[in-house]
């Protein structure tokens, strides 16, 4: 008897599941709920939520964090909800996620603290923010916001109370009323951590915003090794991405990965924001870890944004010096995030007309893990308001992923203008793509698809080229694109064609 053939496993795709300027209304965990069942009909399998703690007040992301065991919760910075929402509805969401076969991703921001209780005394040196490790003060005393008491929460989940000896750095001194970067020095504080423990740009990076943690001291580590426990206890989550993974601990970072992986998280997907445009810094990185981790590919995104500024660039090199050329399976592929969306601190402007060539380029091909993200789905609000991109194909580019972009690649990448590539099908997901874009005039490409597959009539699943193509007795046929676009052909009898006449409901606000 013949062995049986394994199942070709389904394609995976992660969605961002926010953007900076989603309203400060706290409804967006309700929102989020309500569309996953649609999400998870046009391909999403896992959503990277927004940071879920406690914030600062009750307009921050996130980032500007308060309390890990505070999700909205308990009377803290000016309200019960997060912005997102309060507890009880991300526990809603979690349900409705899991009930509908998608992952939640968790945004773990362990880095630093802000919006401190109480200001506390200690010793610091002023430091060159061009270099931490050039001390340009003598050690004086100074007044910082390192005091956290979490008097809302009243110890319930932990009781740990942080002090300035929990603390490497700051960035205000309250003494005086000055700016600067300090480093807090003393008998209970080693300073910044230890070279090659963080990356080391500006000599040291240990220091990056807020009250800066030191995983060196005993207490920190075990409360939030602690938290990272009590975490995957109570929420039903599938993975984490880490926050500023270049300014804190690798080791500990390690310890808590392992920790997750082996006991708590078992499977959990992880994913670190190490960004910086430097292929050898993010593989060195990822060789340390151990290589169970995925990092973002950043500089990817540098390719994208400076591709599509540019007249007839040479698209053949769109994946030169990106991770998920070296290491696809640790590479999470992606066009855009909250970082580098216009008007942000990492801002990498892609134009319109390029991300339908973006998209196609990390979800129809065979390496990385690609994530969408959400302004792209549903446009950006706030003062500069942006339109869902791609012209509303991005939810078809999604599902032609899901339901056809399996098999051998082969590439046609004979020309700088205009790429092709076709996925072949497996023994089990047969039909295949062909796919062409340009981002010059009208872009063509003769290329085989397989003799099984001769007689069949191929369409264009995004619509944007009414062109028919008869496969031909030789498994070749001639796909086009119109100019700075691009197509994806699939045979027009293929199970699922139908769904890419439905429309995705991208009007997430009910405006």
């Amino acid at each position: 008897m013949a062995d049986e053939q394994e199942p070709t496993p389904e394609n995976m795709t992660m969605l961002q599941g926010f953007e900076w300027y989603v309203p400060a209304d706290q409804k967006h965990w309700v929102r989020l709920e309500k569309h996953v069942p649609q999400l998870k009909a046009w391909g999403i399998d896992n959503i990277w939520i927004p940071p879920a703690c406690k914030a600062s007040s009750s307009h921050g992301n996130g980032y500007d964090i308060y309390d890990l065991y505070d999700l909205g919760e308990f009377d803290q910075k000016g309200s019960v909800a997060t912005k997102w929402g309060n507890k009880d509805e991300l526990m809603k969401l979690c349900d409705t996620a899991k009930n509908n076969g998608v992952g939640l991703y968790f945004d773990a921001v362990l880095n630093h603290k802000f919006a401190a209780d109480r200001k506390e005394k200690c010793l610091a040196v002023e430091v060159d923010p061009d270099d931490r490790n050039e001390e340009t003060s003598d050690k004086y005393e100074i007044e910082a916001w390192v005091g956290f008491d979490f008097p809302g929460r009243g110890g319930k989940y932990s009781k740990m109370k942080y002090h300035w000896y929990h603390f490497s750095g700051v960035d205000y001194n309250a003494k005086n009323d000055k700016t600067a970067i300090y480093k807090i020095t003393g008998d209970k504080s080693q300073g910044w951590a230890e070279d090659g423990d963080v990356d080391a740009e500006k000599g040291n990076y240990d220091f990056l915003m807020g009250s800066d943690l030191d995983y060196s001291h005993p207490e920190v580590e075990e409360d939030v090794l602690a938290w990272g426990k009590w975490l995957a206890q109570n929420i039903p989550l599938t993975g984490i991405r880490f926050d500023a993974i270049k300014h804190y601990s690798e080791e500990f970072l390690r310890k808590f990965i392992t920790m997750l992986d082996e006991k708590y998280g078992q499977g959990w997907f992880f994913v670190g924001e190490f960004w910086k445009d430097s292929l050898d810094d993010m593989t060195r990185y990822l060789d340390r870890m151990g290589r169970k981790f995925s990092l973002f590919d950043a500089p990817l995104v540098y390719n994208f944004s400076q591709m599509s500024k540019a007249s007839g660039a040479d698209l053949r090199k769109v994946f030169d010096e990106t991770l998920v050329s070296v290491m696809p399976v640790n590479a999470v592929t992606l066009v855009m995030n909250h970082d580098t969306q216009p008007y942000q601190a990492l801002e990498a402007p892609i134009e319109g007309w390029f991300k339908p060539l973006a998209y196609a380029l990390i979800l129809l091909r065979d390496k990385g893990y690609p994530c969408l993200w959400y302004g792209d789905l549903y446009g950006i609000k706030g003062e500069h308001p942006f339109p869902p991109s791609c012209g509303g194909a991005l939810p078809k580019l999604a599902l032609a992923r899901k339901l056809f972009s399996y098999g051998k690649q082969v590439d046609y990448f004979d020309y700088a203008t205009c790429l092709g590539w076709v996925r072949c099908g497996t023994w089990d997901r047969g039909y295949g793509c062909a796919v062409v874009m340009s981002n010059a005039g009208p872009g063509e490409k003769r290329m085989h698809v397989g003799e099984m597959h001769a007689g069949e009539v191929w369409t264009d699943v995004l619509g944007w080229s009414d062109r028919e193509v008869t496969i031909g007795d030789d498994g070749f046929g001639v796909f086009v694109c119109g100019q700075t676009s691009v197509s994806v052909f699939v045979n027009r009898d293929a199970d699922g064609v139908e769904k890419f006449a439905e429309k995705f409901d991208d009007n997430i606000y009910d405006e």
